[in-house]
């Protein structure tokens, strides 16, 4: 599955941060955060926990997160 995300994730600094934390409390694919992008998509491939398990975990880093529709 591969989950989407709207975050504000706003710096190279926070991207590189958050993706390090999801690919080592997750078993994901791969993950990466669109800066460029007015959602700061988070895209995370081959995820295999349910999505809101993935927006608690952003929200307790700090950041916003919803699935994008």
């Amino acid at each position: 599955m591969i989950g989407i995300f709207k975050t504000n994730i706003g710096s190279l600094e926070e991207r590189q941060q958050m993706i390090q934390a999801i690919a080592s409390s997750f078993p994901v694919g791969s993950c990466h955060v669109d800066l460029d992008d007015c959602d700061k998509v988070l895209r995370i491939a081959d995820l295999q926990v349910e999505e809101n398990i993935i927006i608690e975990f952003v929200q307790k880093q700090g950041f916003e997160c919803a699935v994008l529709e």
